[in-house]
This record gives C-alpha cells, sequence and structure tokens, in this order.
C-alpha cells in the first residue's frame, strides 16, 4: 500500500506504480469523488476508448412499457 503526503497547497503525487497501472499521463484529468470517508480519483477516459466494449450485449431484453417513455 502506497502512503502520499498532502503538500501546503493541497496537492498530492500519485505513486509511480499507481500511474503505471492506471496509465494515467501528464495533463490527464480524473474525476475527484467523495465517498464513504474515501477520496476516489478516477481517470477520464474519452469516449472513443469505450468503442466496441458492449459487443456481444443482448439488446433483445424486454423492457417495461413505463421505461420506455
Amino acid at each position: 500500500m502506497n502512503t502520499v503526503t498532502v503538500s501546503p497547497k493541497f496537492q498530492v503525487v500519485i505513486p509511480r506504480q499507481v500511474r503505471e497501472m492506471l496509465h494515467v499521463k501528464p495533463g490527464q484529468k480524473l474525476r475527484v469523488i467523495a465517498y464513504d470517508n474515501h477520496v476516489v480519483l478516477i481517470p477520464v477516459r474519452p469516449i472513443r476508448e469505450a468503442r466496441g466494449s458492449l459487443r456481444g450485449i443482448d439488446t433483445t431484453v424486454e423492457r417495461e412499457q413505463e421505461d420506455r417513455l
């Protein structure tokens, strides 16, 4: 487990191991979420990276009439 220190400007450095694992690059945006007394950083990815990620999904699932409105 990595530990970071908050600077006087409230900045932190993401450890190299974590940056490499998540493929975070300089200048990339991260979404910051406060969740259950935790801070969560989620890399913002271009929508193009999601292309093809739902291949093979079953789109014939019946929905309730009220969901279609």
